[in-house]
């Protein structure tokens, strides 16, 4: 089988070095001819544990081919995957659809023989049918059907979301469409992966439905963490006993400063607009939204009230700076929001985060990068965990404290947004502690 991927970004590259991983003949092609040389000396643009070993093992051993030139691909291949961004639109934030469309245009001449064309991209109800009237209008001779097959990848995690998912869905309209994905996707029936086989429409709604969903839980707990705080409760024991309850479970049960990253964000606003457009309104995830908006402000100005409001002249070590740990992705992330409040109140921001410092620079160029974690605590009035990455997790909490400035009382400012700190252990070694719903 051979297969080609337009859009070698996030999901593109994930899924092409993937599929070459099942022993299928994977063409990821994109206009950026920068990119494609890039890809084909085996660098890779984004930061994703594993990817660069994945890519390198199955270009080394020809199955997995980086060009810019389209037509040669589409003849050849049986199915036709469209994975190019659908950024936020301008003005009412809508999927912008754009490149998907031009995808559609440039493949359809290209169209031999039996082609399955599936769109990869997240895009909103009724995208799938528009893909469809584009390539017969472009090619009205093409032998083609049209799929939908949302992918479900978690950044940091994808390698291992694509090979062992919870489940694969496959929307279609037409039976050899169906043969075709299910043969593509048949290594996987050897771990029982449930394939759940729906119309396109369907299909495309399940993907917004669950970001949807998942952003809910998290703006959820967020809420009853900041209601904890408020009554003395503890929000990681409120979590449990929730989690315990199998109808719902303990995922995305951690309170933070909100969620961020390419997807939630994005999708749940998308998902708002065709409520609107259909005039079924989606008044949950528009709360939600607001929700996670606040979210980022309280988080900075909890910071300004354990600073009792002194931050002009302040220096403050911020330990993360992308939306999640392993990867590089500053997308909406909630160091974006917080970050330059701190600053418009007079304070100095040393930072350092492991991969996405030079992805940072580009949308906060004024901050002091450092080179690790020490490094930006030295002479700092406090500490701000941002991001749980691992290497945070058990910092020398003697040697940050060593270089830090204490407090008129003599303890020293801990802000640990991700709580990934026990808050009695920080206090017995001298540590205001400062978390999140935790009384």
């Amino acid at each position: 089988m051979r297969i080609t991927i337009i859009g070698s970004g996030y999901v593109g590259l994930v899924s092409g070095a993937c599929f070459s991983e099942f022993g299928i003949d994977v063409t990821c092609v994109d206009n950026d001819a920068d990119k494609v040389a890039r890809l084909q000396r085996g660098e890779i643009p984004i930061f994703e544990p594993g990817l660069d070993l994945l890519v390198e093992r199955n270009s080394a051993a020809g199955r997995l081919h980086f060009t810019t030139s389209l037509p040669e691909a589409v003849r050849q291949s049986e199915l036709i995957f469209i994975a190019v961004g659908t950024p936020e639109r301008r003005g009412d934030g809508a999927a912008d659809l754009q490149y998907v469309y031009e995808a559609a245009r440039q493949v359809a001449p290209h169209i031999k023989n039996f082609t399955t064309v599936v769109t990869k991209s997240t895009v909103p109800v009724g995208t799938g049918a528009q893909v469809a009237a584009i390539i017969r209008e472009t090619n009205p001779e093409a032998d083609f059907a049209m799929a939908s097959n949302p992918e479900f990848l978690r950044e940091g995690s994808a390698i291992e979301d694509f090979m062992r998912p919870d489940r694969v869905v496959i929307g279609v309209e037409e039976s050899r469409a169906e043969t075709a994905l299910r043969s593509l996707y048949r290594p996987l029936y050897l771990i029982e992966t449930p394939i759940l086989v729906t119309n396109i429409v369907t299909a495309e709604l399940t993907k917004y439905a669950a970001n949807a969903f998942l952003a809910t839980k998290i703006m959820f707990i967020n809420q009853i963490a900041n209601l904890c705080e408020a009554v003395g409760a503890d929000v990681h024991a409120v979590a449990k006993g929730m989690g315990l309850d199998r109808r719902i479970g303990n995922k995305f049960l951690h309170p933070g400063p909100g969620y961020g990253g390419s997807c939630f964000p994005k999708d749940t606003i998308a998902l708002t607009r065709t409520a609107a457009l259909h005039n079924e309104p989606v008044t949950i995830v528009e709360s939600v939204i607001a929700a996670n908006d606040l979210q980022k402000q309280r988080m900075a100005h909890k910071i300004i009230r354990a600073m009792n409001g002194e931050l002009h002249k302040s220096t403050l070590a911020v330990l993360g700076l992308t939306f999640k740990p392993n990867t590089d992705d500053m997308r909406e992330a909630p160091a974006l929001t917080i970050l330059p409040i701190l600053q418009e109140q007079g304070a100095t921001l040393q930072v350092f985060d492991p991969e996405g410092m030079a992805a940072a620079r580009r949308h906060l160029p004024d901050l002091h990068y450092c080179h690790n974690a020490y490094e930006a605590c030295q002479n700092a009035d406090a500490v701000i965990i941002l991001t749980e990455w691992n290497q945070f997790r058990n910092l020398d909490l003697a040697r940050i404290q060593a270089s830090m400035r204490p407090r008129p009382d003599g303890r020293y400012l801990f802000c640990d947004l991700r709580n990934i700190y026990v808050p009695e252990t920080l206090r017995q070694a001298g540590f205001l502690y400062v978390g999140v719903g935790r009384g």
